[in-house]
């Protein structure tokens, strides 16, 4: 209702073209002064209808009066509720006590803004057609007392003429002398001073208007005229009942119209008194639930109070006679109205909806209400009549259904279902709107409605069916809309829509003018509108014109039009302004412009300064007799009239000659009781007005002063208020506020907090903080920053909520003192460096258009700077070398000139994977360790993180399972524990930076004191798996391996071959042959790309598993889906979580083609590329294949050829006779201690039961005797030896040597061929 107090000013600013007829405005001048009187918190009771009169007009030269500020201070009067001493409320206007205004009120000031606002207005120097603008209700009910007036008035030009129709039939007024119409009106007057009956003249009316462009019709307005019967006399005998019976006392009132107002009271005029037990039904019966004995003491009477004869008609009362008994049994509750289980019941849509339940029983039984399959509706429903009636306003559609009471006691329940059914009047969704074309243009009147059951629509033309009406080419009727083409002025006339079904129904008139007019503004020139600083307005330029004008607003005669920022033109044309500073005063004006020329009008704006009250009255406790000062000083606008007037408890105060009143207090001398309570002070200005409150305590002589404060509960302080810039400097700014309520805990501090609206509009920041007995602090500021400040109150309890913000205050620019902080160059690819900083926020821009200077250059070569201009917080450099130093340095810049000179920072640019560690060295200088060391790379590539050493056992074919070693980046030794003094060891050492793993250096150990030396050299094992060797071959009993990074090849590549040794006996040495290490898998070298993506994608298959191992640029903790297909197109996906690499696909088919991609889990466009890999055949049989080829064969001949020559050999040499070098079936070399080894020989030995002196220890360490089960190494040749996924082995014997002992110098070893073949095997 606040903003009904404005409404008057804005009324033009609804429609474009639209004027206001003088009428409707004087109506609704009434109507919102009407509402000013009731709305609380507006006026003063004592105010009356002049006041508020007077200060409803004064609102018309000032749009939306209420700013947010007063909004938030409107919230804070609640004077129903009871204020402690020392409160404070602040407002345009004081609460009064919540008096709610009759319905009909807001109804009527509903109907006058929807009427103002629906029609389309001419001005009346213009030709048009009739309008009707003031009828009678449709249900007219007269008082047959007094002259019957049946309202009609139209506009147009020409004016209108008038005539009626009653009852559907022309009526002539000429005829009957009782009857007169008006002048320059169709209002009818029937008078019935010399006679008549009133009776007579009921009837439907219908009142039509028509000049020469057309036909205007009233409603059909149905005349009947008020009755008030009297009441039939009869004589009521005493109702006896028995005591606890339910019972029902009919009213049974004549019929009325109106309907009467039913009431009951005693025979004296005594109100009955009701209650849950006793009640007045809505048809005006009264229940008794029970009887009880006491409902003797008075007997009962039904009156009726009639609305238009103001009487009040008395029915015979009724008096009863109560049977008492020795106790009142106790019953079930039982329904009196309505009868039975179930009823229903229908109502209009808009209406309200009344449902009853009474019932009786003993205890007195309640009542609660439920609606089926949903709650009640809590925004509408209320409940009447100590719960036994439920009221829902406003019913829609949507309330239809289900309801029931249930009626309950101590002794049971019952239920009655009410079934409701919503039916509607025709009500509009689009009602028909005059039409304003020029000739040549097209346009349409729609007429929508609906209703329940669905209405239908009749057209008419002149107050004539569309049907009979004269054929018009340039119009076609399509349903609900007249579509009207290239129309002419011969189109002009008035249509009229009637929609109805069977509960009511719904006329519309809407004419159609075809003008061709240039633009004229329809306000008065020059106005002049005063506002109230920190206000929103709304400047309105009502014009019109045909074809419809554009509208153009101008400040001060220049610059651009105005819309955007604090300005919004809606499409009516009048300017609203969001935030009214004193920057905005100025003459404004705007410009209609069309085809036929243009027209302008100005409005001169002024701001005024707000009245605010900053001393404030406080609580006092005084003692009797005493003098007490409520002190109440007001700063306000010098140019506006000031009044300060005080209240007693919310009542005009009486000043008497006790109390003086100047104008910044109330002094009361000699305080008495009477004096005691709470002290209101109101400044007001014809724009506005402030309050405060304090309260006042009197004390007896003898009573000792307390602190009434002190049992008050404390809370939060309420919000500081009236924030004022004053001392506007270039860097400062004295910011001033109103402390707010402490709520009975003193205020400790205040934080004062800015918002700037150029890099964070919305975001408050704090400023600084100031004690809580200050309200005054000069602020320090950057320069161009457009600030607004707020302030929070803090006490012991807590933080207020934020006061309103203050206007804004824009500073001066100046070039920045400062340069970005956290800079840094770090690279994000191997070729690039990406150069960040923070951004520096508002108060360090000092200027427009706040940008960054960046420069680099290469550190070691000093060469010159490169700088480019950046306006965000990074850039990226590109095609750099891999990790190298940059010289960087970021300065700022703004319109007003350079920041300082920055500060120079070190930046590297992107890193890559690390060379192998340079002169890998494995030693062994005992069977239980094995020392390793090595050197950095030659090339980190970037910063290392460390190393990875992973090493495994092996045993000619047999491999044990794999280690990994972790190392930090300044270690370079380690030493291993040695699990297996048989087995060698194979090494595999990489460098790590933060890019991943790089090349690795592939060793094994030295081979132990019964083998010999590798002739093979050392093989270099590069970050991609690829496997490369060495031309030289390295030592025996120390190794060193020198890296030859291994380029990978551009396409897949899948390598599957499987290792096998050959070793050869010789008389001298035994030289073991190794082909290059074994590798099986698929992998995908690919160099990283700029953008995000999936490379390098490697799989290790097994026969029944595949280890997954890919490369990504993507950030930590993103996730991954491995998917593939297998040969019969099942399609399978793996998620993998963020780092978790490498991932073991399992459940594979030996022997099967698989197609394997993997992609962002994001992002699944962002994939690697497609791979195949084959997994391995389960236990595969080589010899057998290896028997069938044609090299294999050929082989094994030249053998059995160097078997012939070898025996020949020994042949000669044994008959010779003398000694001769002899070896072990098992490849033992000779000790160095040996004293035969110089010419190689030794003697016959026949120590059967010592073991051999090269003879082998198994995998575990121990040493195997000769009658012990043959070791690895025996069965090392010829056979396939396989280990499963946990190193196990799984490999089966195929050939076996022959273990037995040799006797003598006449050994069957150099004469048996067996042997001798199973040596060189």
């Amino acid at each position: 209702m606040n903003r009904l107090r404005t409404t008057k000013q804005s009324l033009f600013s609804f429609f474009p073209r639209v004027t206001l007829g003088l009428f409707m405005l004087l109506l609704c001048d009434r109507l919102i002064d009407l509402c000013a009187i009731w709305d609380p918190g507006v006026f003063l009771p004592a105010a009356g209808w002049k006041r508020a009169s007077d200060i409803a007009r004064r609102r018309l030269n000032e749009a939306e009066t209420l700013s947010s500020v007063q909004e938030a201070q409107l919230e804070r009067l609640e004077a129903a509720r009871p204020r402690r001493p020392g409160s404070r409320e602040r407002g345009p206007m004081l609460r009064m006590a919540r008096q709610q205004p009759p319905p009909w009120v807001h109804a009527a000031v509903l109907f006058c803004l929807l009427s103002l606002s629906g029609a389309i207005e001419i001005p009346m120097d213009l030709s048009q057609p009739p309008t009707i603008t003031k009828q009678s209700v449709k249900d007219h009910i007269v008082d047959p007392r007094d002259n019957i007036l049946i309202e009609c008035e139209a506009k147009g030009n020409p004016a209108p003429s008038f005539h009626w129709t009653r009852n559907s039939k022309f009526f002539n007024i000429a005829k009957d002398p009782r009857v007169s119409m008006r002048r320059r009106s169709g209002t009818l007057v029937i008078d019935f001073r010399s006679g008549g009956r009133p009776e007579d003249y009921e009837g439907e009316y219908q009142c039509f208007a028509r000049n020469k462009f057309g036909t205007a019709l009233s409603n059909r307005i149905r005349l009947q005229v008020s009755k008030s019967p009297l009441w039939p006399k009869e004589n009521l005998d005493p109702v006896v009942v028995q005591e606890g019976a339910p019972l029902t006392l009919q009213c049974n009132p004549p019929p009325g119209l109106p309907s009467p107002v039913i009431f009951w009271m005693s025979s004296s005029m005594e109100p009955i008194t009701q209650d849950k037990r006793v009640s007045q039904g809505h048809n005006g019966d009264l229940y008794f639930s029970n009887v009880m004995l006491q409902d003797t003491q008075t007997d009962y009477s039904c009156n009726a109070r009639f609305h238009f004869t103001h009487t009040i008609q008395q029915k015979n009362a009724f008096t009863l006679r109560v049977l008492t008994t020795r106790g009142v049994a106790e019953r079930t509750p039982s329904f009196m109205y309505p009868q039975g289980t179930a009823s229903s019941q229908m109502v209009l849509r808009g209406m309200d909806l009344l449902l009853e339940c009474i019932a009786s029983g003993v205890p007195t039984p309640d009542i609660a209400w439920y609606k089926k399959g949903g709650d009640l509706p809590s925004d509408k429903a209320k409940f009447e009549n100590f719960n036994k009636a439920l009221r829902i306003t406003n019913v829609s559609e949507e309330d239809s259904g289900e309801y029931f009471c249930l009626a309950s006691n101590k002794m049971g329940s019952i239920r009655h279902t009410i079934s409701v059914r919503v039916k509607a009047a025709p009500y509009w969704l689009d009602e028909p709107k005059n039409l304003i074309l020029a000739p040549g243009e097209d346009g349409r009147l729609v007429c929508r409605a609906n209703g329940n059951p669905k209405p239908t629509v009749q057209w008419m033309v002149n107050g004539e069916p569309l049907q009979s009406a004269p054929r018009n080419p340039n119009r076609e009727v399509a349903g609900d809309t007249i579509i009207f083409r290239d129309t002419q002025i011969s189109s002009r006339a008035v249509y009229q829509c009637n929609t109805s079904n069977e509960h009511g129904y719904l006329l519309a008139n809407a004419f159609v003018s075809v003008l061709d007019v240039p633009p004229r503004m329809l306000s008065p020139r020059n106005q002049l509108i005063r506002v109230i600083l920190y206000n929103r307005t709304r400047l309105d330029c009502p014009f019109f014109g045909s074809p419809i004008p554009t509208l153009r607003w101008f400040k001060n005669g220049q610059g651009s039009n105005l819309d955007g920022g604090n300005y919004h033109v809606y499409e009516n044309g009048s300017l609203e302004i969001e935030m009214i500073r004193k920057e905005d005063q100025g003459i404004y004006t705007c410009v209609a412009t069309n085809i036929l020329g243009k027209a302008e009008n100005q409005v001169r704006l002024e701001v005024k300064d707000p009245t605010r009250i900053f001393r404030m009255p406080e609580d006092q406790v005084a003692k009797r007799g005493t003098t007490v000062q409520l002190e109440c000083r007001v700063k306000h606008d010098p140019s506006l009239k000031l009044t300060v007037a005080w209240l007693k408890d919310d009542e005009p105060l009486y000043i008497g000659n006790r109390m003086k009143k100047e104008d910044d207090s109330l002094t009361i001398f000699g305080v008495a009781e009477r004096d005691q309570g709470s002290y209101t002070c109101i400044a007001s200005t014809e724009l506005d007005q402030d309050l405060a409150k304090a309260y006042l305590t009197v004390l007896a002589d003898q009573a000792t002063p307390t602190n009434r404060l002190a049992a008050l509960p404390k809370g939060r302080p309420d919000r500081p208020r009236d924030l004022e810039l004053t001392d506007l400097a270039e860097r400062s700014v004295r910011l001033t506020w109103i402390p707010g309520d402490d709520n009975n805990s003193p205020i400790t501090d205040y934080v004062v907090q800015f918002e700037e609206d150029q890099f964070q509009p919305g975001v408050w920041h704090d400023h600084s903080k100031f004690p809580g007995s200050v309200n005054s602090a000069v602020l320090q500021l950057s320069p161009y920053v457009n600030y607004q400040f707020r302030v929070i109150a803090i006490n012991e309890v807590g933080s207020s909520h934020p006061s309103l913000p203050s206007e804004r205050y824009r500073t001066s620019g100046a070039p920045p003192e400062s340069n970005p902080a956290d800079v840094k160059g770090e690279g994000t690819r191997k070729n690039n460096m990406e150069i960040t900083w923070t951004p520096m926020n508002a108060t360090s821009a000092f200027g427009p258009n706040l940008r960054y200077i960046v420069k680099w250059r290469r550190r070691e070569t000093r060469e010159t700077w490169n700088n480019v201009t950046v306006w965000g917080s990074r850039y990226v450099v590109g095609q750099t070398p891999v990790y190298v130093p940059y010289e960087i340095r970021v300065q700022a810049e703004n319109d007003f000139g350079k920041g300082p000179e920055p500060n120079t920072v070190i930046g590297y640019s992107g890193e890559d994977l690390p060379s192998a560690p340079r002169r890998f060295r494995v030693r062994q200088p005992n069977l239980e360790t094995i020392n390793l060391e090595w050197d950095h790379p030659e090339h980190p590539n970037g910063i290392l993180i460390g190393y990875t050493l992973k090493y495994v056992a092996f045993n000619g074919t047999k491999l044990g399972k794999q280690m990994v070693e972790n190392f930090s980046p300044n270690q370079t030794k380690f030493t291993m524990q040695r699990a297996d003094p048989v087995s060698r060891y194979r090494f595999t050492l990489s460098a790590r930076t933060q890019v991943g793993s790089g090349e690795a250096v592939t060793e094994e150990s030295p081979a132990p004191p019964n083998e010999a030396p590798p002739t093979s050299p050392p093989t270099t094992v590069g970050a991609t798996g690829a496997v490369s060797s060495t031309d030289a071959p390295a030592p025996a009993a120390t190794t060193e391996a020198t890296t030859v990074p291994t380029i990978p090849s551009v396409a897949p590549t899948t390598v599957a071959t499987t290792t096998a040794a050959t070793t050869t006996t010789t008389a001298a040495t035994t030289t073991t042959e190794r082909p290059p290490t074994t590798t099986s898998g698929t992998k995908m070298p690919e160099s990283a790309p700029d953008r995000q993506s999936i490379w390098n994608v490697t799989v290790l298959p097994n026969s029944k598993w595949a280890n997954i191992t890919w490369k990504h640029n993507f950030g930590p903790g993103t996730d991954f889906v491995v998917e593939y297909i297998d040969s019969n197109h099942t399609k399978k996906t793996v998620p993998v979580k963020a780092q978790a690499q490498p991932i073991q696909l399992t459940d594979l088919y030996p022997g099967m083609t698989y197609t394997l991609r993997v992609y962002s889990r994001d992002n699944e466009g962002i994939s690697s590329t497609v791979i195949t890999f084959m997994t391995s055949t389960a236990y595969t049989n080589n010899q057998a294949d290896i028997a069938t080829q044609g090299w294999f064969i050929g082989l094994m001949c030249a053998i059995a050829l160097l078997v012939l020559i070898l025996l020949v050999v020994c042949f000669i040499k044994r008959s010779r006779g003398g000694k001769y070098p002899v070896r072990e079936k098992k490849d033992v070399p000779l000790g160095p201690e040996d004293p035969k080894e110089e010419d190689g020989s030794f003697d016959y030995s026949d120590e059967d039961n010592k073991p051999l002196q090269g003879s082998q220890t198994s995998l575990d360490g121990t040493i195997k005797q000769q009658e012990s089960d043959d070791s690895l190494v025996d069965y090392g040749e010829g056979g396939e030896g396989q280990f499963n996924e946990d190193g196990s082995f799984i490999g089966q014997y195929t050939v076996k040597k022959d273990k037995e002992e040799t006797e003598g110098n006449e050994s069957s070893e150099a004469t048996s061929p067996v042997n001798a073949i199973y040596s060189l095997a």
